[in-house]
């Protein structure tokens, strides 16, 4: 099988599928690799470092597509990119389909057969593709949260961590999965006042033994999430319903009571938001102000650290795109029922119940497309 590697062409995007060293297993495995000529340059991935890892480069993203098996992308397929996919075809990448129905239906139309990093799971009933860039989302909140709270972003002027004498900003986080433990993590070293809000008790007692009395937990009510919305400095949406739209958590009118110049980042951006008042923005413009409140809604928030996303992006993805070019997509499938939870669409149907749910499509599960 033939594995196609474009560059990126997603505003702001300049991570790239695979590595050179991540190439060079799979060449090692027998898998023939394609690579875009400049797909990993921004991140110190140059062509000539590909070479020597045993890809072949092309220039023309017309070219790779026409003739790769399977194209391993970062970001979901930009309208000129479905254009090119094809039936037969495997598409390995992230998709977060379901608040997106143009996508979904190009490739619908396509007749490629599409994975989705973000639904494919493991034994412990984890994301092991989307862990990896919840990780840098969670620790990447803070940060630019924290650039948010400064004057000159439309903040307040708060320094996250205070001072001697002057308390710290206080941070509330809106789930407790791997984003938002990574941001509480994250927020706690820097010194912030961090109450993490969740439905699961069980996670909250995790979050209390593990950080102590360093860390604040609280139940997920409607009542509670609200009143500490309302008193927070900076809030940051963590939520995810894995292959599902983003719950609307935070309606516009608790927004409207936050204090001017609070902030808010919505790391859920790439499955709808879980703020009512959140669209998505991008690295070159990441900010905007609504009801007095500066919003960070990057859609690709680890694209802003692409090297380090890239390295953490591609050990996680490498056995699995191994396994696929090696068996095809069908076999792999039959072999890991981990893997086929992350096929979203092949031939025109979905496969991703929460997908065809969330747009009112049919579903076929994976069982009723091996049986056919």
């Amino acid at each position: 099988m033939i594995i196609g590697v474009p560059r990126e062409i997603k505003q702001d995007e300049h991570r790239v599928g695979m590595t050179p060293a991540g190439v060079r297993d799979a060449v090692a495995a027998g898998i023939q690799v394609l690579v875009q000529n400049g797909a990993g340059s921004k991140i110190g991935f140059l062509d000539d470092h590909y070479r020597r890892a045993g890809a072949t480069t092309i220039e023309r993203a017309a070219d790779l597509y026409a003739q790769a098996d399977m194209i391993v992308k970062v970001k979901e397929p930009q309208p000129d990119e479905c254009a090119r996919l094809r039936k037969g075809q495997i598409l390995f990448t992230y998709l977060h389909l379901a608040p997106d129905g143009r996508q979904t239906e190009a490739l619908e139309r396509s007749g490629v057969t599409a994975f989705a990093y973000e639904t494919i799971t493991d034994a412990r009933g984890g994301l092991p593709l989307l862990a990896p860039m919840s990780e840098i989302a969670g620790r990447m909140a803070v940060q630019v949260g924290a650039r948010c709270l400064e004057i000159e972003h439309g903040g307040s002027g708060l320094l996250l961590g205070g001072v001697p004498g002057v308390l710290p900003a206080k941070v509330v986080v809106i789930g407790g999965g791997v984003v938002g433990s990574n941001a509480a993590r994250t927020a706690v070293g820097m010194g912030a006042d961090v109450t993490v809000v969740d439905r699961s008790l069980g996670r909250l007692a995790q979050l209390d033994e593990l950080f102590g009395p360093a860390l604040k937990t609280a139940f997920a009510t409607a009542e509670t999430t609200d009143n500490l919305v309302t008193d927070a400095d900076l809030v940051i949406g963590a939520v995810l319903l894995p292959g599902a739209a983003a719950p609307k958590l935070v309606l516009r009118t608790t927004i409207e009571k936050m204090r001017p110049g609070s902030a808010v980042v919505d790391v859920a951006i790439d499955q709808g938001g879980c703020f009512e008042t959140s669209r998505a923005t991008t690295h070159s413009h990441p900010t905007y102000v609504a009801a007095g409140v500066v919003h960070y809604c990057v859609a690709n928030m680890p694209g802003a650290v692409a090297r380090t996303s890239t390295l953490a992006l591609t050990q996680a993805t490498l056995p699995l795109i191994v396994k696929l070019a090696s068996l095809g997509w069908r076999q792999a499938i039959v072999a890991d029922p981990h893997l086929a939870n992350g096929l979203n669409v092949h031939e025109g149907h979905i496969l991703c119940e929460p997908v065809a749910r969330a747009q009112h499509k049919p579903y076929l599960s994976v069982q009723e497309l091996l049986a056919g």
